[in-house]
């Protein structure tokens, strides 16, 4: 364990405060994320928790010792959207009874699942050490882990919860602490479940834990009537499987104080009888898109598919650690603005970072106290990445030493933050065809575009010299890749 671990700092929403960061057990770190509900792929604001609780992961492993870190990161794959696209998706043949609803939920959420798990590879993000998904935790389990009906049951048992209209719903009434998360006293509350407000409630904040499954429905038989689980009792259950009754961080988005975290809060503390569910509550802010909310009416709305695949944001494909790089040139907690302009930022910031970091000599060199310290101080990476550039301007000084340490350092760095440093691959054929492309637009005197593909390469490390063919007198282009 790094000596540095004493240093850390970490700003918990439930006090509103940075606090010191004490682990209740050093030797085992414990960390819960809120994953994706895979109806869907993943839009680029999920992404944005997936690499900022990945960033803390690293840290901690740094700090802690791989061995003794736990990251858990669930799978909801089950909800109503996800019954919805089911029907959707494969209404045919569940209608002619080739297929159950059930077989074709686990199709969709497998395939979406799938992509979730390449798209955040491709991000740069590591695999959390546990990955539990909601339908392997509803029932009892044969080797004695946190499941949902047994937390439900524990619930009602203890006076925090009832049965209604052939549901199970959270008495919000019984805790008297309910809302300290998000700071809203009891009058404020909406409804935290996944339905209206009905008459059967006792308090309108009351929330489902369990609700009856029509025929068209999942289902799991249970005391209450075969059913399914509310939003809010999966993480509760997955989170102490693995992490037990009471862990250190849990994080998310902020979208997910309330109600997500503030019932799972309520369901964990009232079933096991505790006085916090984890000591440390962490969300990142939220995310616009070109200044406006991401939303499919307004033609915004793009998957981590999307912009490493297609041309659907500013006409070209973007690579993952330029995303990454991206959504961590804003501090986590502050609202950021997704926009071609920070992307191209981005780009160039980390071409000029990788160019540095090939400077450097064969030997591994240990990765720089001035990183360490910036992360520590709640995940400052504005602040680390003040010390990446100023590296990138050393290793410039030093090339040619044969011992180029802060390129050394530079690339130690940001192999730990998740970038790839490899050798940058040249592809020739694209580049020959943008040539190819520019000295057509010149013919036709489209100085514009001509201009504008230039540009295009030279961002990317491709810098073109013009000249003439000395038999011909021809228009020739050559190119170099800028180090």
């Amino acid at each position: 364990m790094s000596d540095a671990s004493q240093g850390l700092r970490l700003y918990n929403t439930l006090t509103r405060t940075k606090e010191n960061f004490v682990p209740i057990d050093a030797r085992n770190v414990r960390m819960y994320v809120c994953g994706p509900t895979v109806y869907d792929f993943a839009h680029i604001g999920n992404a944005r928790p997936v690499i900022v609780f990945d960033v803390l992961f690293r840290l901690l492993r740094h700090l802690y010792g791989e061995a003794h870190v736990t990251y858990v990161r669930n799978i909801t794959d089950v909800d109503d959207k996800i019954n919805a696209r089911a029907l959707r998706d494969f209404g045919g043949e569940i209608a002619s009874g080739a297929l159950s609803l059930n077989e074709a939920i686990r199709r969709v959420t497998e395939k979406t699942a799938d992509q979730f798990h390449r798209d955040v590879a491709t991000l740069g993000c590591l695999e959390p050490t546990v990955e539990p998904r909601a339908t392997e935790f509803v029932e009892p389990r044969a080797d004695g882990k946190a499941d949902m009906i047994t937390l439900i049951r524990n619930l009602i048992e203890r006076g925090h919860a009832y049965v209604a209209a052939g549901e199970v719903l959270f008495d919000t009434a019984s805790m008297p602490e309910y809302g300290q998360l998000s700071k809203r006293n009891l009058d404020e509350q909406q409804a935290g479940a996944r339905i209206a407000v009905d008459a059967h409630k006792k308090n309108p904040g009351d929330f489902v834990l369990w609700k009856l499954s029509s025929p068209e429905e999942p289902g799991w038989e249970s005391p209450w009537g075969r059913g399914r689980p509310g939003w809010h009792i999966e993480c509760s259950a997955m989170s102490a499987a693995y992490l037990g009754e009471v862990f250190d961080i849990h994080g998310g988005g902020l979208d997910l104080i309330f109600p997500h975290h503030e019932n799972e809060i309520a369901q964990s503390r009232c079933a096991h009888g505790t006085s916090v569910m984890a000591n440390v509550w962490m969300h990142n802010g939220f995310l616009q898109v070109e200044g406006q909310k991401m939303s499919k009416s307004l033609g915004n709305f793009y998957s981590i598919q999307e912009l490493l695949q297609t041309e659907t944001f500013g006409g070209r494909s973007w690579p993952g650690d330029v995303l990454r790089l991206a959504m961590l040139m804003t501090h986590y907690r502050e609202p950021i603005d997704f926009s071609v302009r920070k992307l191209e930022e981005a780009e160039n910031t980390l071409r000029k970072w990788k160019r540095a970091a090939d400077l450097a000599p064969a030997a591994a060199r240990q990765l720089p106290a001035e990183v360490i310290d910036a992360l520590s101080d709640d995940l400052a990476t504005y602040a680390a990445f003040q010390v990446l550039t100023q590296l990138a301007g050393e290793a410039a000084d030093g090339n040619g030493t044969g011992d180029n340490a802060a390129a050394a350092s530079l690339k130690a760095a940001l192999t730990f933050l998740g970038f790839d440093v490899g050798a940058a691959k040249v592809d020739e054929d694209a580049i020959a065809n943008a040539i190819a492309k520019r000295l057509e637009l010149i013919a036709a005197k489209n100085w514009t575009e001509a201009d504008r593909i230039r540009d295009e390469l030279l961002a990317k490390g491709v810098q073109l010299k013009d000249g003439k063919d000395p038999v011909t007198g021809e228009r020739v282009t050559t190119w170099e890749v800028k180090r």
